[in-house]
């Protein structure tokens, strides 16, 4: 799995090359194409993968996450260019994949590849992650609920939680995810008392926030809008926080219609859906897949904006005046 920014080109551009040669021999080329798109090549013992993948379709799309998963045994595996936040996925099923050496696969993390500095990390797991909708919650974070203040892990399903119009609302799924705390998963301690928090918290630079009053409807024409937590950083209301350790557990809950949770005072948006129950090969190579498609629910899109960096910055330092 790596992150990377997708650089504007005119023709293809390297983002990881490797290769090594002797009785397994192997070539990985990773390429950043015209329009937006990323070319990944795989050579192994004669057999070439050749995907092309772009997982919106408009043009470059930012910052994206590659997953290239496989289980040789099975004979199956997956390639998955997604936004950080699942919003946007593309997804290649592939049949009869090659094992790698274990040689070769921390050979990519060392200095026998080329890694350009578009790419902001690259890391290696022993299971195939999922991909799609992600928590980005502290698990300890507490969140409102009819009897109070409960840490957020504590939560199952049928638990109800309180939403930002003081509806008690029932938990229909907990999903949890441990990630290395790099790139877009690092975490953001967001401060108190902006955005209502009544102590500080930590969220993923993903984590969505949901801010309303009067300076909200002044800027952008609406009653609510949709703060990513990683746009906050450096305007005195959100700080880049070290973990203690190389990996993060992130939680979050799914809502009959992702309404926002009330964590340590601030509203912030639970787990967002779509219609990924309608898409059943993104639905298996979600979190969601062990539940289901038949008790999840379905998400219309958020009715307000996500707003920008800048637009973020300005808002926050509304608060902070």
């Amino acid at each position: 799995m790596l992150e990377l920014h997708l650089p504007e080109t005119a023709r293809p551009e390297p983002l990881l090359l490797y290769s090594q040669g002797g009785d397994w021999p192997l070539r990985l080329a990773l390429q950043a194409v015209p329009g937006g798109g990323l070319s990944f090549v795989l050579e192994q013992c004669g057999a070439v993968l050749h995907q092309t993948l772009n997982p919106t379709g408009q043009g470059r799309a930012g910052r994206l996450r590659l997953s290239y998963a496989w289980d040789a045994l099975a004979g199956s595996g997956r390639l998955t260019l997604e936004q950080p936040d699942g919003g946007q996925m593309q997804i290649a099923g592939l049949s009869a994949p090659k094992p790698w050496r274990l040689r070769d696969l921390m050979a990519l993390t060392g200095p026998l590849r080329f890694i350009a500095p578009a790419v902001a990390y690259l890391a290696l797991s022993s299971k195939v992650e999922p991909a799609g909708p992600a928590p980005g919650l502290i698990p300890s974070i507490p969140v409102a609920t009819p009897a109070g203040y409960r840490a957020l892990s504590s939560l199952q399903r049928g638990d109800l939680v309180l939403t930002s119009g003081g509806e008690a609302v029932p938990v229909l799924q907990m999903v949890e995810r441990q990630v290395p705390a790099i790139g877009t998963f690092a975490p953001v301690r967001l401060r108190a008392p902006y955005f209502g928090l009544l102590q500080d918290i930590q969220v993923a630079t993903f984590q969505r926030l949901v801010l309303s009053g009067s300076e909200v409807e002044y800027l952008f024409g609406r009653p609510e809008v949709l703060v990513p937590a990683g746009n906050l950083v450096g305007t005195g209301t959100a700080l880049t926080s070290r973990a203690e350790t190389p990996l993060i557990t992130y939680c979050q809950a799914v809502l009959p219609d992702h309404e926002p949770l009330i964590a340590a005072g601030a509203m912030t948006e639970s787990l967002f859906l779509g219609r990924l129950r309608r898409d059943p090969q993104r639905l298996a190579a979600s979190l969601l897949a062990p539940f289901g498609a038949s008790v999840l629910p379905e998400h219309r899109q958020p009715k307000f904006p996500v707003l920008r960096a800048f637009d973020s910055a300005v808002l926050a330092d509304r608060r902070t005046a």
